[in-house]
């Protein structure tokens, strides 16, 4: 106890208090406001210079090409999220109803993927979705197709199908910790009370449940607005994303301001989704 004492009067809870608030702002705050400063500079003959201009923003505005691949890319990836969710709920449900540990090993189970690399999951899947790959010789086999079909691969269907098998962890993990933590009083209690089981679901468990499939929509559509590679490596010339923009400013069109205002906008992008969700989740409950 003395020990504890001198311990808060020490140097030990400023340090700490130090260590709480200049990380964060150290290594996410400066940068972030770095990069946005970054996005006022403009290029003039192949340089970069330093000075206040809203020519990049203006470029994205007024450019026929940008507005209409950012809407895209969002309804992409709005719809990773929701195919996430729901192929996730039923998988996450499932594990909650399961007893004993088994559940946390079927659990860990399903995020082993996550501890691989990312580029040989979505070379997996690519070899999956190729024109000789399982699923056309699978359609092939059964006769459903009498030549390969390239209706999943290096278009926007196959980075849909891609991102949403790397990402489906993602979605299970909220959802199966919301449902973990309903009471189970609650259902037993619908159930003395003489409710089925689909209106004790309707009723107890769903609505309990939307917090974390907001959180699961949310988290997956944020990580799937900043993919970049999946879309380079599956997309194809049709599979264009916003991602791929940013990442081609970066890269082959060396444009780091005019990539550095595209990254701002998009993350205004996510924080308006994040927002929404909050709201979202205010009103549900």
């Amino acid at each position: 106890m003395i020990f504890i004492g001198s311990a808060r009067k020490g140097p030990w809870p400023l340090a700490l208090a130090a260590l709480s608030y200049g990380l964060p702002l150290v290594f996410i705050l400066v940068p972030l406001a770095s990069f946005l400063a970054y996005s006022f500079f403009h290029m003039q003959d192949g340089q970069i210079v330093a000075g206040f201009s809203l020519a990049n923003y203006q470029r994205f505005f007024t450019d026929a090409v940008f507005l209409p691949v950012l809407w895209k890319t969002c309804v992409l990836c709005f719809s990773v999220a929701a195919l996430t969710t729901l192929i996730g709920y039923p998988v996450a449900f499932l594990l909650a109803n399961l007893g004993g540990r088994i559940r946390y090993f079927l659990l860990l189970l399903i995020l082993v993927p996550l501890l691989m690399s990312y580029i040989i999951k979505i070379y997996a899947i690519r070899s999956i979705l190729g024109g000789k790959g399982f699923l056309n010789q699978f359609l092939l086999w059964t006769g459903i197709i009498s030549q390969p079909s390239d209706l999943f691969v290096f278009n926007l269907n196959a980075v849909l199908l891609c991102l949403t098998v790397l990402l489906l962890p993602f979605a299970i993990l909220p959802i199966f910790l919301a449902l973990e933590r309903i009471p189970a009083a609650l259902i037993e209690a619908s159930t003395d009370l003489g409710a089925s089981g689909l209106q004790t679901f309707a009723r107890i468990v769903l609505p309990l449940s939307l917090p974390g499939i907001s959180t699961a929509a949310t988290f997956v559509f944020v990580l799937a607005i900043g993919d970049f590679l999946t879309p380079q490596m599956v997309g194809g010339q049709s599979g264009f994303t916003f991602g791929r923009i940013i990442f081609s400013q970066f890269g082959t069109a060396f444009n780091w301001p005019f990539g550095a205002a595209l990254s701002a906008i998009l993350s205004m992008v996510v924080i308006a989704a994040m927002l929404l969700t909050r709201r979202l989740e205010r009103r549900a409950l």
